[in-house]
């Protein structure tokens, strides 16, 4: 069980993720709201893409925000904000995650969740919990071991991809199945491949085009990402405005 653990068990400080970043406003991280976003450091993954790799490879060298400054930092803005997103790095990893969004529940936030999918059991005691009111799960490419290591830049365990997949899509709170695409990882067939993964009536589907302003692989910082025309088609299909080619 990942239950919340009780405020006399440990030093609230010790006890919760490491908080690296903290963006007071974002129009576009939950759709629909503006949330405040809380950046975790850590992360299991190394996506050759990734903008965030400050997070994912050196999260120990950068400075940790305390947790009471985030409260009070958002309750100067609880008029206009709507909700938090936390995000990574991959908050899942960190233990004390259940007992830092059972402290904003507690406020009276709503929590959305960016995550990879790689600890559906982690995500299953949140969904029970009732502790999650919106996720994001970034599932990289189509389900081929290859294909999905090559996008992940490290070994992958399908099976709990496959299983966190299965509980967003039977959860019954919004939630979102997204990827960045790269020419150089992602054929137009590996997209439609990508949406045909999911119910589209019960999940939201979002295609995010590379943008190789500085990524974790520096030789991506070379890469392009598809042409405007051409990303613009495939997010109308993979969000359902063009369901002919699906």
């Amino acid at each position: 069980m990942l239950k919340p653990q009780a405020s006399g068990s440990c030093n609230l400080a010790a006890c919760l993720p490491p908080i690296k970043g903290f963006l007071e406003t974002s129009f576009i991280d939950w759709p629909g709201k503006l949330c405040a976003i809380l950046f975790v450091g850590g992360c299991n993954f190394r996506c050759p893409f990734c903008h965030n790799h400050p997070l994912v490879l050196a999260p120990e060298g950068m400075a940790t925000i305390a947790f009471a400054e985030i409260m009070s930092r958002l309750a100067a803005r609880r008029n206009w904000l709507a909700g938090v997103c936390i995000s990574g790095g991959e908050p899942t990893l960190s233990p004390g995650l259940p007992t830092m969004i059972a402290r904003l529940k507690a406020e009276g936030w709503a929590v959305k969740l960016d995550t990879n999918g790689t600890r559906p059991e982690v995500l299953a005691q949140l969904l029970d919990d009732n502790l999650l009111d919106m996720v994001a799960m970034d599932v990289k490419t189509v389900l081929v071991q290859e294909k999905y290591e090559r996008c992940a830049g490290c070994r992958v365990d399908l099976g709990a991809i496959r299983q966190s997949m299965d509980l967003l899509s039977h959860s019954g709170i919004p939630h979102e199945f997204r990827m960045t695409i790269a020419p150089t990882l992602h054929t137009e067939e590996d997209v439609v491949a990508w949406a045909k993964q999911f119910d589209r009536v019960r999940s939201r589907l979002t295609l995010q085009n590379f943008n190789p302003k500085t990524t974790l692989d520096v030789l991506f910082e070379k890469e392009q990402g598809f042409a405007p025309e051409i990303f613009s088609r495939l997010a109308d299909m993979v969000a359902g405005k063009d369901t002919g080619q699906i």
